[in-house]
């Protein structure tokens, strides 16, 4: 007459016993979904008297023990680098440490540093190199400039037959030398156009035209001279021989014979007028009775 007084225990863990029917000896935490979106539940004891130590494991690796795991780590939020550098963070898992990179310094864009800020200024003026009586400033405090002084002319660039200055040496100061060409044409950063017309002082004579293919102050005697009687007739660096035959007009009338001794265009009124008596005449028709 004695009924349901017997006790089930769980062999997993005796302490679990239930009297009069079957005691709950399983109890899964990963049931509830505690974990997460993307992360893995696993609950290595399900025993009901243990509770919280299922573990949560993101797909990165990183394990959390009775509550959802932090899967990323962004350590760049907390703006690590400070004002004037860029901070990337090259893996945002929660156990990636110092693995973050403050770059591009305002100053020096080549100056980097893993797991803490860059030092993007260095004074050269603090160790005080000018010496007694002098005021130093260093314009350009990047770690990779250690130089005060930036002369643009020492590259030549302004170029053959022109001069250059450079007023202002800063590094931080670029642009402003300047070219100034023998006939004093100026330029500001960059190679003047110096000019040179070489046709200026009538080379080719008369009757001829004169052409300068390239006016810079640097390049001669690359003028034409061109003959206006004959356009095929030319020369370079010189007057060209033209034929100019002031017989051709027939200046000395019936009866005379006309000699052009000289056909240069610069030779006007040299020819001469022969009558069939000997009679002669220069630069026009001779008077042969």
């Amino acid at each position: 007459n004695s009924l349901n007084d017997y006790t089930c225990t769980c062999t997993s863990d005796t302490t679990i016993k239930k009297t009069g029917g079957p005691a709950t000896c399983a109890k899964d935490e990963c049931a509830s979904s505690p974990c997460g979106t993307g992360q893995t539940c696993n609950d290595p004891n399900q025993s009901p008297s243990s509770t919280g130590d299922y573990t949560c494991t993101c797909s990165n690796g990183v394990v959390a023990t009775g509550g959802s795991a932090t899967c990323t780590n962004d350590e760049c939020t907390s703006n690590p680098c400070g004002t004037g550098q860029t901070c990337k963070d090259a893996s945002t898992a929660a156990n990636s440490l110092n693995d973050y990179t403050c770059t591009t310094c305002t100053s020096d864009t080549t100056i980097k540093k893993t797991g803490g800020p860059a030092t993007c200024a260095k004074d050269e003026c603090a160790s005080s190199p000018c010496g007694t009586g002098q005021t130093c400033n260093d314009p350009n405090q990047s770690p990779s400039s250690t130089s005060c002084n930036n002369d643009e002319c020492a590259s030549n660039p302004c170029g053959a037959g022109q001069t250059c200055k450079d007023p202002n040496q800063s590094p931080s100061s670029t642009g402003d030398y300047t070219c100034t060409c023998s006939n004093g044409v100026v330029a500001t950063g960059g190679a003047a156009t110096c000019t040179n017309d070489e046709c200026t002082s009538s080379p080719c004579g008369t009757g001829q035209t004169c052409k300068d293919a390239n006016t810079a102050a640097n390049s001669l005697k690359d003028y034409t001279c061109t003959c206006t009687s004959d356009t095929t007739v030319k020369k370079t660096g010189g007057p060209a021989s033209c034929n100019n035959d002031e017989c051709a007009s027939n200046p000395c009338g019936a009866g005379q014979t006309c000699k052009d001794p000289n056909q240069s265009p610069s030779s006007t009124g040299d020819y001469t007028c022969t009558c069939s008596n000997g009679v002669v005449a220069t630069g026009g028709s001779a008077t042969c009775t």
